[in-house]
């Protein structure tokens, strides 16, 4: 029998310490829009054409303009080695075999260079904070381009952290002991850099980017239409519908049902991406649907990874892949590239 994700859940409460599950499992707040990613997903129907004859479907995308072999993408999530003595690594070679791209995490436990050389034809992309020193921001620009990064995926939901309720029970405000964030080195051993979340972050700040780096840019966070119309304006190459994983403000609704306005906004002018509650592959064939170009999986990784490492990882990436074309076959669809609005239905 094959396992679920959740199951990969419960095995991954029983291995970790509780302060580090609770910091990767919960969210700001009440913890409303954690609920909600998963809850708009059970919301949504699929409705399914017969008599096709599709044959076996087509899962590969293309992104950016290189071939993906399946429409979910792991998701950039921090301190890796939390859940695992390999950390990011792991997580690169199981999304290296799994032929998909890793979103690299500024606040990743491995430096981004280490992360590269563990997973040789990864393809990686690099999750940034700008920060108001932009020296600081290029010089970490610069070694995602030299680990051999093919995008940027700037964070734009973060003018300040959300409040984690968990984490503040539980007293979980640092790494710990022999953990450090690898990306914020600056300088001789033990000099690490806080993330500054900071409001003075603005659409200057992406147009500073696009002048200071050839990767195309990505922005996370995207929730409201005027937003992605303005971040067509500022030449960014994708856009990744995004609450933060109900991790930053409480309350924003659930990404999927924020997915179709930003589809509309951009009008097919560039990919949209989308994370937040998927859980099964039936999530995936929704949202792409309903106009994702691909999804990313964040805590799911993450169990998979605490779990049973590399493997772990392997196993709840090649489940969702086994879901997925399962779900286009049982929907009469040929190929992820021909799903539409049509095959959903709100419940």
């Amino acid at each position: 029998m094959r396992p679920t994700i959740r199951e990969f859940e419960a095995a991954a409460r029983d291995r970790l310490d509780p302060a580090h599950y609770d910091y990767f499992a919960g969210g700001a707040g009440e913890e409303i829009t954690v609920r909600a990613n998963e809850a708009a997903f059970a919301r949504l129907g699929l409705l399914p054409r017969v008599l096709r004859g599709t044959g076996s479907p087509r899962i590969g995308v293309t992104l950016l303009g290189r071939p993906v072999s399946m429409p979910v993408l792991v998701a950039p999530t921090a301190f890796h080695r939390l859940a695992d003595p390999e950390g990011e690594k792991a997580t690169a070679r199981a999304a290296a075999a799994a032929g998909t791209v890793m979103i690299v995490s500024m606040a990743a436990t491995v430096a981004v260079e280490d992360v590269a050389a563990a997973a040789p034809g990864a393809t990686l992309w690099f999750q940034l904070y700008v920060q108001p020193d932009m020296a600081f921001t290029e010089a970490i620009v610069r070694r995602a381009e030299a680990a051999g990064c093919a995008a940027l995926v700037v964070t734009v939901d973060s003018p300040a952290r959300g409040r984690r309720d968990r984490d503040a029970r539980n007293g979980f405000d640092d790494l710990p002991e022999g953990m450090r964030c690898e990306n914020l080195r600056d300088g001789g051993p033990g000099q690490v850099r806080p993330i500054v979340m900071s409001p003075e972050i603005s659409w200057e700040h992406v147009g500073l980017l696009r002048r200071m780096t050839r990767l195309p840019i990505v922005l996370k966070g995207v929730t409201h239409p005027a937003d992605a119309r303005l971040a067509l304006d500022h030449g960014v190459s994708a856009l990744y519908v995004s609450n933060h994983g109900g991790r930053q403000l409480d309350t924003v609704p659930a990404a999927v049902d924020l997915l179709p306005g930003i589809v509309a906004a951009v009008g097919g002018a560039v990919p949209v991406l989308v994370d937040g509650g998927i859980r099964r592959g039936t999530d995936v064939v929704k949202a792409m649907a309903l106009g994702a170009s691909a999804v990313a999986l964040g805590r799911p990784v993450i169990w998979g990874l605490a779990a049973d490492g590399e493997r772990g990882v392997c196993r709840v990436l090649g489940l969702l892949r086994d879901e997925v074309e399962h779900a286009l076959t049982l929907c009469g669809v040929a190929s992820v590239c021909e799903l539409g609005p049509d095959l959903v239905r709100r419940c």
